[in-house]
C-alpha cells in the first residue's frame, strides 16, 4: 500500500531481518542528528518487555528471551530504521548487571549503525543498569531522579519518558517530570509528537489523568506508546492514540503474538505493521494506519 506522502509500506518493504535510556544514564550508539525535512518519512522500530535475563538459557512459557531479541535484532540490523525505542521491561524479573550486559550485546548489529533509545519498567533496577552501561553523548534531560530523552525525526517528534517506580508494578511520571513536560511541549515547534513510557495509560500509570490534562490540549501531541500488558493493540482518548505494543520476549496469553512493531511516520499520520515471530502469528504483517488529530 502507499500513503499520502509516498511512504510506502507494502508486506515486500517490511524490514526484513545509539543506545539511549530513558531513565537514567547511558546513551550508547551512533549520535545522529536526523533529517529536518518534515515532508520526509521517519521510519522506526518499537519494541517493549523484552525481558533478556542474565541466563541466556531462561525461559517462560517455553519461550527464550534472549534468543527472540537475537532474532528481532538480526530482522531490524538487516535493513535498518532511523532508530529504535524500547518502553521498559528491558530485564528478566530484577534487573541483575548480567541481564543489561546481554541486552548490551545482543543490541550491538543495531547501536553499531542506528541508535536505540532505551525506557525501564517495573522489572529493571536502575542501579544494575547504570553499572551495565556508561554515560555517553545523547539528549538526556534530567527531572530530579528521572530522565528523559527526545528525538527529532524527520517530521516527528519523539519522547521516552521515565514511568517506572523502584519495587512497584504500577508507573508513576512524579510531578516534576509532567512540569518538564508541560515546559517542553510548550517551547518546541508544532512537530507531531509522540509519547512512550512503559506503563499503560488510564491502567497501571497512576497518575495518567493528570497526564492527560497537559496533552489533551495540546494538538501536536498525536499519540501515546506503551507495554507491560504484553498484548498489541490499538485505542483512541479525545483524538490521541494510544498504542500498545506486543512483548518481544513472551506473551501472557496464547492469544498475543510475540514480536515488535515497524513504524512509518509521518505529519499526517502514521502505519504500524506487526512482525510477530511468535506467539499467535495471524495477524504477522498486517498494518494499522493512523490519522493524526488536528
Amino acid at each position: 500500500m502507499s500513503d499520502r506522502s509516498g511512504c510506502d509500506l507494502s508486506r515486500r518493504g517490511f524490514l526484513r531481518g545509539g543506545l539511549a535510556w530513558a531513565a537514567g544514564v547511558a546513551a550508547l550508539g551512533p549520535a545522529r542528528v536526523f533529517g529536518a525535512d518534515r515532508d520526509e518519512c521517519t521510519r522506526w522500530a518499537f519494541l517493549s518487555d523484552t525481558h533478556v535475563a542474565a541466563d541466556p538459557d531462561n525461559q517462560y512459557r517455553k519461550f527464550y528471551p534472549y534468543r527472540n531479541l537475537r532474532e528481532v535484532a538480526g530482522q531490524i540490523a538487516y535493513t535498518p530504521p532511523d532508530g529504535v525505542i524500547i518502553t521498559g521491561d528491558l530485564a528478566r524479573l530484577h534487573g541483575q548487571v548480567e541481564a543489561y550486559e546481554n541486552l548490551k550485546k545482543l543490541l550491538t548489529p543495531i547501536t553499531e549503525r542506528r541508535p536505540v533509545y532505551l525506557g525501564l519498567g517495573n522489572h529493571d533496577k536502575r542501579d544494575d543498569f547504570s553499572q551495565a552501561f556508561a554515560a555517553g553523548a545523547g539528549d538526556i534531560r534530567t527531572v530530579e531522579d528521572k530522565h528523559v530523552v527526545t528525538a527529532v525525526a524527520g517530521p516527528m517528534r519523539l519522547i521516552v519518558l521515565d514511568s517506572l517506580i523502584t519495587d512497584r508494578a504500577a508507573g508513576l511520571l512524579g510531578q516534576s517530570q509532567r512540569l518538564w513536560l508541560s515546559n517542553y511541549l510548550a517551547m518546541s515547534d508544532d512537530r507531531p509528537t509522540i509519547l512512550f513510557f512503559h506503563h499503560r495509560p488510564q491502567i497501571d500509570l497512576l497518575d495518567s489523568q493528570r497526564l492527560f490534562d497537559i496533552i489533551q490540549p495540546v494538538a501536536k501531541v498525536k499519540a501515546v506508546v506503551y507495554g507491560h500488558s504484553h498484548k498489541f493493540g490499538f485505542s483512541e482518548y479525545k483524538g490521541i492514540h494510544l498504542i500498545n505494543l506486543p512483548a518481544t520476549g513472551y506473551n501472557m496469553s496464547q492469544k498475543q503474538p510475540v514480536g515488535w512493531v515497524e513504524a512509518r511516520l509521518t505529519d499526517k499520520g502514521g502505519d504500524f505493521a506487526l512482525h510477530a515471530i511468535g506467539g499467535d502469528r495471524e495477524s504477522d504483517g498486517c498494518c494499522e494506519r493512523l490519522v493524526w488529530r488536528s
